[in-house]
């Protein structure tokens, strides 16, 4: 057994408790319901709710639904985004499976968005915490507010570094930040600590993100559920781009004329493809490493324990993922 799957392996009761709270009854609208949990099957590897079910086992104080509550929220957050983000992006397919963006009017499937994002609000507050409820909320915001920059800085090819690290943050980052922290706090853990286990999230997601950017090039598009190079045909400037422009500024030309219409699909597909064969490709996957140290560093103040040693591999599984 990997050393991921033993690090799920220790909270494999409370995930499936997770996930059964996540799933719509027919109480719900009968499509929404279907829609819903045809979005959680369809899901990922679960990371953000084990992260935080995995930080609450350092604190005896934790009240275990209170936990699960949370875990709930921050994944029912994340698929709301998801639910959007097929709108924004045009997607018909996600993880290769058709999104309900290709089925449901852009209407019907914005309001299913809405409905997703409520129900995450409607779990935070089971934890009973207002703090949990504050991070919750600032994270909304803070999410929404990075999609609109990632909308903005569409075809602004010559951006600075700083402001795709500022989008990542938003689109993905500032979700891991809050579930590590708001763990911590409904473990009663200290200030000090609080403010380390965020850091590790935050560090977490930055990674994960930058690792997602580089599979839109090397990843094997039926895995990933989308053309090779997506990003790019959208108009996206990413970690691996910025780091191929500065050894190819001649690549800028190819890139502006896609924007304008000028470019055949060919040439921004050759460019696509010299850039996942590039030195850039290992050079983005070092920032990432990068920033899988500074998370591991935040766990310096633990003893040595089962679930410090399983956040410290699920930290380094974000860098060796093919998903």
């Amino acid at each position: 057994m990997s050393s991921h799957a033993q690090a799920l392996e220790l909270i494999a009761d409370d995930l499936q408790r997770v996930d059964a709270k996540m799933q719509a009854t027919g109480e719900v609208f009968a499509p929404l319901s279907g829609a819903i949990n045809l979005l959680l099957d369809s899901g990922g590897k679960r990371l953000r709710p084990a992260l935080a079910l995995l930080i609450s086992r350092l604190y005896p104080a934790a009240q275990r639904e209170h936990v699960v509550s949370l875990a709930a929220a921050v994944e029912m957050l994340h698929s709301a985004t998801l639910v959007h983000d097929d709108v924004i992006d045009g997607s018909l397919l996600r993880r290769g499976n058709p999104t309900l963006n290709a089925s449901w009017s852009q209407g019907a499937t914005i309001l299913a968005g809405d409905f997703v994002f409520a129900r995450a609000a409607y779990f935070a507050a089971e934890t009973d915490s207002i703090r949990v409820m504050k991070i919750f909320s600032q994270t909304l915001m803070t999410i929404v507010e990075g999609e609109l920059r990632q909308l903005y800085a569409i075809r602004q090819w010559s951006q600075p570094k700083d402001a795709y690290y500022q989008r990542i943050y938003g689109k993905t980052a500032a979700l891991f930040a809050a579930a590590t922290e708001a763990s911590a706090v409904l473990g009663a853990a200290p200030e000090e600590e609080i403010t380390l286990l965020r850091e590790y999230g935050y560090n977490v997601g930055m990674a994960f993100q930058i690792m997602d950017d580089i599979l839109d090039f090397v990843g094997d598009a039926r895995t990933v559920g989308k053309p090779v190079g997506g990003d790019l045909r959208q108009g996206t400037v990413t970690l691996p781009v910025f780091h191929y422009l500065q050894s190819h500024p001649e690549a800028l030309q190819v890139m502006q004329a896609s924007g304008n219409g000028h470019a055949s699909g060919v040439a921004l597909g050759e460019l696509i493809a010299d850039i996942a064969r590039s030195p850039a490709i290992d050079a983005t996957r070092q920032e990432a490493i990068q920033f899988i140290a500074g998370a591991r560093a935040c766990l310096d103040a633990w003893p040595p324990s089962r679930y410090r040693q399983a956040l410290l591999d699920l930290a380094d599984y974000v860098v060796v993922r093919s998903l």
